[in-house]
């Protein structure tokens, strides 16, 4: 499974990276507005620093709605770097926009994915990723990580390409099932990602194997 983090705080990223785990970075319109990262310019320059920092792909998500403007907007994107995979809604213009962006060969993340159909749709337009939001499913008591399980046996069945990024992640134990059920990526927040790390009995060990070392290094 890939670890992606999502977020468009540079720091965030840079400590994701010295862990050695990060495969790539996903962010949003509200995660840059969270930065105070505003205006065009910014936001293009912001993603360049971003694409700097990691080696993976960084999905950075268009704002329009209608396919001229996908297309447009895409584009742009997906000039300031190699590694930049354009984000794009699951919507009738969206599908269409992504279609196009396979023929072209520019990486995509069907966002805002609810559904088996919608991420059906999505690897038929030729996708490079697809990104159910399982946290906000669990908020409207639906169950998000069966709907990746879901998918990924669609996509078993057909052999599609599709990489599913599970996302809206909210805790560790979202990461564990994902990876039970088969997502390619997963995109979080740090503080999930960091969470696995803890133990009880690990802090425990620690502190014993601490506290012997102590005893016989002072003989």
């Amino acid at each position: 499974m890939k670890f992606f983090i999502d977020t468009a705080n540079l720091n965030e990223i840079r400590e994701a990276q010295d862990l050695g785990i990060l495969d790539g970075v996903t962010t949003n319109p509200s995660l840059m507005a969270k930065e105070n990262i505003t205006g065009r310019e910014r936001i293009m320059q912001h993603y360049k620093a971003i694409c700097d920092l990691v080696d993976g792909d960084v999905s950075a998500e268009v704002i329009a709605t209608t396919y001229r403007e996908i297309i447009a907007e895409g584009e742009e994107l997906a000039e300031i770097d190699d590694k930049i995979v354009v984000k794009v809604p699951m919507i009738k213009e969206g599908i269409k926009a992504i279609n196009y962006f396979s023929e072209k060969g520019i990486k995509t993340n069907c966002t805002l994915v609810f559904s088996a159909g919608q991420a059906l749709l999505a690897a038929k337009a030729g996708a490079t990723y697809v990104s159910p939001f399982i946290g906000r499913l669990d908020d409207i008591s639906v169950d998000g990580v069966a709907l990746i399980e879901q998918i990924a046996l669609i996509y078993r069945n057909y052999n599609y390409p599709t990489e599913i990024l599970a996302a809206s992640i909210r805790h560790p134990m979202h990461i564990i099932q994902c990876a039970e059920v088969g997502a390619d990526v997963m995109t979080g927040p740090l503080s999930a990602i960091t969470a696995l790390f803890n133990h009880p009995l690990t802090d425990i060990g620690l502190a014993k194997f601490l506290a012997d070392h102590q005893k016989v290094s002072t003989k």
